[in-house]
This record gives structure tokens, C-alpha cells and sequence, in this order.
């Protein structure tokens, strides 16, 4: 019921609300005690009259309150005897007493905004409320209840009166209320309101007279939608216009001079912490394994199957057979043909979990319209139109307002471009990248960080990343906030930015070349927060699947910190991740090879990490001992406790850890065969126990594990 959406929404903002409960196992005397007191302390609150709308069916409401108050208090001070019946119709009365407050309270302190979008469900509240009090006055034992002849006129009188109102709509809030639809109706008609119009709307006729009052309605509006329950109308995408709607007034009728102030005196809100970790390393971590694209290794946006049967993201392997493959990645299988399949069924998997999950997922342009209808609902034209609108103003301050007025831009920014791919396209097609650049120079904290953050979130979408990229200088802008930004969220944002730009296979040597780039998120690996670590943490596993940048996470420390990661929690799979990536090369196991932590770091990952983790640490075991020579294998197969925790991995793992697992285990093998062969000592651990005598290796030996031509799916 709509009635219950708005009686749950105020008991949330109010919890106080909670006292007004129907009182259980009170005396005759005590109840009409209690009763007076409520009816009293609602009468002094509203008797004056504070509302903006609903003013005639409020008045009405406490002008009933007060008759009962009459009543309540003649009770109290004669100590008149009650009958049953009375006593039944009071306990009513202190729920409707309850219910009345609830809904005084909530016209009081709610968005004006939202009361005018919700002038007919509201009005409908009194409504109900009032046949209410009629049906308790029908029943009230009057006649049994000695009262004086004043008191008892006033009831009589409104009984009389509550059984003849009928629903009442004010018509100047209705006609306001038509006039705010007509606003949204022109941004859907693809033309901006007159500049003119909502000036009178929202300072003649609401009293919104400046931007920190404009502001704050805002702020209600939201949060007024965020509390509603879906049984409300208008629905959430129209809501969501009036919200685009009001944003763009906020700009246009009162400019930033407010801000200015708050951000001059330091009163800036801040922006809430973990927008980066929810909106892009979260989800990387927590993407279930069989989203991901085995070539890219990142969440698949258009998945195909090949003529082998495995599934890949769309661009990935039409990248790996415009380079002239012929086999299947992940089995290694000569292709039947070229023919790429939509696997229909998992694209909408991925896009209902994203969705779930508030995770960004640009689907591909040429989506199908049987994905489309797993597609997060799109915003309405008039919200699309009025935030553009909203951004052209914001951009035209962040090239010529003052240093302040750019900070506050940056922010609203920053905000506009936090969901939607509409909202991130249309910003950068209109020349925000450029603007925010210099600003992530700016000496100001707060300029820098939400610049660098705006930066972030138009760089979720794709088209975004080559603009970026393409942007001069802002690639290095981006790394400069990264190594020397002036506080650690700006720092985190740049990290996790480079992640986002890196996702772009042509861009990640780019990146890694950048000057300083993979030093600083080494660093923060090493020393940051844990969003920070997580941030760099999938900035350099997304870097290290270029083979080109081996060398260059080498020379940075990189490959020190990831090692130094193994034993971190919340970033230690993606770092064994990225290991397994380096060792791949010679050069790269050489330098893994030379930590005297790691093969005790994998070890213990594969005793006591996720499924995913035990998969990567076997996996990086593995290469390992494929690429680092026979000095790097002899440490690997001396490892203690190896050999039961291969066997372990081999009946618990998952499919491609116990793959890889099988394959380090005939490394196993072949190591202690060659030791009691030629006498060797240091190796001879058996593969169920430390005895010789007890080893049982058939299960490893008789399977075919095909080695991986691509990168491993980690």
C-alpha cells in the first residue's frame, strides 16, 4: 500500500516515532493520562501551522486533534469511569494519534519537491485518516460517557463533519505540481525550459531562494527516492528527471557563489570513501570466475563460442586470429572454422549480476535486443537532456569560472559521471577530459581529488579510454597525482584510473612506460591502504599481462612488492596472479627466483587461500619451474608439505588448478625420480608422505593435462 510506504519511510527518519505505540496493560486513568499527553504535544507542535503544502489538510487534521484534546483532558480531570467499549475506541486513538503525527511530521520535513510530486497519494493519506476518525466516532459509546455539554457538542459536531468530507486536492499545489511535469516535458520534447519560468517556479513560488537552499532540497529529493519502496508513483526513471531537473536549476539560477563559501571555509562535504573500490576493484575481485574472458582476463562484455566450444569476450579472440592463430587459446585445439557464436545465455548472466550488484557494464553497441531486455533500466530523455544541460554549464565554469567555482564543478562532475554510460559519454564529448587535466595539477587538495575521480568514472566507459589516452599530457597528469597527489584517496583514484585505462590491451605497455607509473603502484602495493593495495594491486596484475612489460616490473620493484603481497589479505590472489604472469618469461622467473619469499609465500596461499587463490599460487609454482631453470624447480619441489597439498589441490581444486596441479606434480615426479636415480639427497619427499616407500603417483601420471598456449585464466 502506498500509505504504508510513506508511514515506513518516516519511521526510518524519525525513530522517536517508536514511542508512539499503542499502550499495553494500562489502567482506565493511565490511558486517558497518556493519550492527553500525545494529543497535547501534537497540538503545540503543528497549531502554528508550519507547512508549505498540505497546509488545509494538516490545519484540518490538528483542528480534529484538538477536539479530542477537549475531550481527553475533560476525562483526565473528572476521573469519569469508562465503559469497555470506551476504553477499546481510546486504544484506536492512540494509533491514530500515532499515525496522524507520522504523517504531520513527514509534510513537515520532507523535500517540497517530493510533497508536490506526491500531492495525490498524500492528500490521500488525510483522506484515510479522517474515515478513520469517522468510523471511531460511529462507535464511541457516547451516551455511556458522562461528559459536559460543550465537550459533547464539539464531538457530536465532529462526527457530523467527518462523515460528510470527502478527499481534498489544494489547487494551487496541484497547479504547481502540473507546472513542474511541464518543465520535464520540455527537456523530453528535446527543449530547455525558459530560463524565466523556473525562476518563478522555484523562487517566487517554492521559496527556493539560493544554492544552498536549492542544494538542500536536492539532497531530500534523493533521499527521498532512495527510501522509497517502488509502490509510489511517478516511477523511478521519472523521479530521476525531476532530480536531473533540479540539478540543472541549481546552476542555472544560482551559480556556484554558496559553494564557493563552504569550500573556501573548509565545509566541503567530502566524497564518500570506496566509490573507486565499488565501481571497479571490487569488481574485479569479486567477478565470478567464469565472467571473465581467458585472453583478456577481464569481465566479458560481448561473450562468443568458438568451434571448440570455449567461450571468450568478442574482441579478445578476434584480436588473437587477426594475429594469425588458428587454435583455441584455452585447449591449444586447430579451429574448425572461424565462426564466432553469441553465448546469448551468459552475456545475460553477467549484465543481471552487474546489475545486482550495482557493478558498471557497458554493453556492446551492437547488442541484440534479447540481451537488451537484461539491461539496466535507461535513464528517461528528460533526465539525458537536462544533464546535459547540467554539464554544459559545469564545463563552461571548470574553462572560465574562478579557481573555487572549477573545484566545484569538478565535484558536481565527478557526481554526474559516477553511473550511467550516457552521462560519461556526453561529458566527455563536451570537453570535460581536457579541463579536468589541469586541474589535477591544481594546489588544491580538493580540486585535485575530485578531478582525478571525475577522471576515474569517465574512464569506465570505453569509448572514454581512448580519449583519454589521446588527451596530451594526461596520461602523465594522471601518474604525477598517483606519486606526489596531496592526500590518499586522490592517490587510490589515480591508481585505480590506470587500471581502468589499462584494461585496453593496446594501452598497458603505454602505461607501464609511463615515467613512474609502475613504481608508484608498487609503493602503494607496499604501503597503502587496503583499498589502495587492492587498487594497485589489479593495476599491475592488468600490466603484467602484457609480455612487453616484464622487464619494466622488473626494474620497478614491482615484482618485490607482489611478492611482498602474497602475504596480504585482499590482495594476495592477484598478486600470485600477476607472478604467474611474469615467470612466464625467462627473464621474469630469473627475478622471481631471486626472492628469497616467494615459493614459502605461494606455498602458504595454496595451504590457505581461496580456490582462486590455490589456482594462481599453483599455477605461478608451475611456470615457475617451466621458465626458471633447474635452481628455480629444485626450491619449488623441496617446498615442504608440496606434495600433500598437490594432492589435496588435486581432488579439491577446481578444474584448471587441478590441471595445473597434475602438471607440477610430474615436475615432482621427474625431480625425485632423478634423485634416487643418481643419489641425490634434499628431494626425496614422497608424494603421500616423507617415506620413499610410500609413494603413489599413478593418479598424476595417468592424466593429460594440455599446456596452455594463452594467458592462464587466474
Amino acid at each position: 500500500m502506498a500509505s504504508a510506504a510513506v508511514f515506513s519511510s518516516l519511521r526510518r527518519r524519525s525513530p522517536s516515532l517508536e514511542t508512539f505505540l499503542a499502550p499495553v496493560d494500562l489502567t482506565n486513568v493511565a490511558m486517558v493520562q497518556s493519550l492527553a499527553t500525545v494529543s497535547s504535544e501534537l497540538v503545540s507542535c503543528y497549531s502554528n501551522g508550519s507547512f508549505f503544502f498540505q497546509r488545509k489538510n494538516s490545519r484540518s487534521l490538528v483542528r480534529k486533534v484538538e477536539v479530542f484534546l477537549l475531550l481527553l483532558e475533560y476525562l483526565r480531570d473528572t476521573g469519569s469511569s469508562l465503559p469497555s467499549t470506551a476504553v477499546l475506541c481510546l486504544k484506536e486513538l492512540y494509533l491514530l494519534m500515532y499515525r496522524s503525527r507520522i504523517l504531520l511530521d513527514y509534510c513537515a520535513q520532507s523535500s517540497k519537491l517530493w510533497l508536490l510530486l506526491q500531492n495525490h497519494s498524500i492528500s490521500g493519506h488525510f483522506h484515510d485518516l479522517n474515515q478513520e476518525i469517522s468510523t471511531l466516532l460511529d462507535v464511541f459509546p457516547i451516551e455511556d460517557v458522562e461528559l459536559s455539554e460543550d465537550v459533547r457538542e464539539q464531538i457530536e459536531l465532529l462526527q457530523t463533519q467527518s462523515r460528510r468530507v470527502k478527499m481534498f486536492i489544494d489547487k494551487p499545489d496541484e497547479e504547481l505540481r502540473i507546472r513542474f511535469f511541464s518543465f520535464l516535458l520540455d527537456f523530453e520534447n528535446g527543449r530547455v525550459p525558459d530560463s524565466t519560468d523556473l525562476q518563478s517556479f522555484f523562487v517566487e513560488n517554492l521559496r527556493i531562494e539560493d544554492a544552498k537552499s536549492c542544494r538542500a532540497e536536492l539532497e531530500s529529493l534523493e533521499e527521498q527516492i532512495v527510501n522509497h519502496e517502488g509502490d509510489v508513483e511517478p516511477t523511478i526513471s521519472v523521479l530521476n528527471g525531476f532530480v536531473a531537473l533540479t540539478r540543472y536549476c541549481r546552476f542555472l539560477l544560482f551559480g556556484f557563489e554558496e559553494d564557493e563559501v563552504e569550500l573556501v571555509i573548509g565545509n566541503q562535504k567530502k566524497p564518500e570513501k570506496g566509490l573507486i573500490t565499488q565501481e571497479i576493484a571490487e569488481t574485479f575481485l569479486t567477478i565470478p570466475k567464469d565472467f571473465f574472458c581467458p585472453i583478456s582476463l577481464d569481465l566479458m562484455r560481448d561473450p562468443v563460442i568458438i568451434s571448440t566450444g570455449q567461450t571468450y569476450d568478442r574482441s579478445s579472440i578476434t584480436r588473437w586470429m587477426e594475429e594469425g592463430h588458428y587454435t583455441c587459446p584455452k585447449t591449444g585445439q586447430m579451429l574448425a572454422h572461424t565462426r564466432l557464436v553469441p553465448n546469448h545465455a551468459l552475456r545475460n548472466l553477467i549484465m543481471q549480476w552487474c546489475t545486482a550488484h550495482g557493478i558498471p557494464h557497458d554493453p556492446p553497441e551492437n547488442m541484440d535486443a534479447s540481451a537488451e531486455n537484461f539491461a539496466p533500466a535507461s535513464p528517461t530523455k528528460a533526465a539525458f537532456e537536462a544533464n546535459k544541460a547540467t554539464a554544459a554549464i559545469l564545463i563552461q565554469q571548470l574553462e572560465n569560472g574562478s579557481q573555487t567555482a572549477k573545484t566545484v564543478a569538478a565535484r558536481e562532475i565527478r557526481l554526474l559521471a559516477k553511473t550511467g554510460k550516457e552521462n560519461r559519454a556526453f561529458i566527455a564529448e563536451a570537453g570535460a577530459i581536457s579541463h579536468l587535466q589541469k586541474l589535477l595539477s591544481s594546489p588544491s587538495s580538493i580540486a585535485q581529488e575530485n578531478s582525478v575521480t571525475a577522471m576515474l568514472n569517465l574512464s569506465i566507459y570505453d569509448k572514454n579510454k581512448s580519449r583519454i589516452m589521446d588527451e596530451e599530457g594526461c596520461l602523465g597528469s594522471i601518474v604525477h597525482v598517483l606519486r606526489f597527489g596531496h592526500t590518499t584517496e586522490g592517490r587510490e583514484n589515480a591508481a585505480a584510473t590506470l587500471f581502468s585505462l589499462s584494461s585496453v590491451h593496446d594501452y598497458k605497455k603505454r602505461i607501464a612506460d609511463e615515467g613512474g607509473a609502475v613504481e608508484a603502484l608498487a609503493g602503494l602495493l607496499r604501503e597503502g591502504t587496503p583499498r589502495g593495495r587492492k587498487d594497485a594491486v589489479t593495476a599491475l596484475f592488468n600490466l603484467s599481462t602484457h609480455t612487453e612489460n616484464c622487464v619494466r616490473m622488473i626494474e620497478s620493484g614491482a615484482v618485490t612488492a607482489l611478492v611482498g603481497a602474497l602475504r596480504t589479505e585482499g590482495v594476495s590472489e592477484e598478486a600470485a596472479g600477476a607472478l604467474a604472469l611474469i615467470v612466464r618469461q625467462p627473464i621474469g622467473a630469473k627475478a622471481v627466483a631471486k626472492e628469497e619469499t616467494v615459493v614459502a609465500g605461494l606455498i602458504g596461499m595454496m595451504r590457505c587461500g581461496t580456490p582462486r587463490g590455490k589456482e594462481n599460487a599453483v599455477a605461478a609454482l608451475l611456470e615457475l619451474c617451466r621458465s626458471g631453470g633447474a635452481a628455480a624447480t629444485e626450491r619449488v619441489v623441496k617446498a615442504p608439505a608440496l606434495a600433500s597439498l598437490l594432492q589435496t589441490l588435486l581432488f579439491t581444486g577446481t578444474k584448471r588448478a587441478r590441471r595445473k596441479a597434475a602438471s607440477l606434480a610430474r615436475v615432482f615426479q621427474r625431480c625425485e625420480n632423478a634423485a634416487l636415480h643418481f643419489g641425490g639427497l634434499g628431494v626425496g619427499y614422497a608424494f603421500a608422505g616423507n617415506s620413499a616407500t610410500n609413494r603413489d603417483t599413478s593418479f598424476a601420471s595417468d592424466l593429460s593435462v594440455p599446456i596452455p598456449i594463452s594467458l592462464p585464466v587466474l
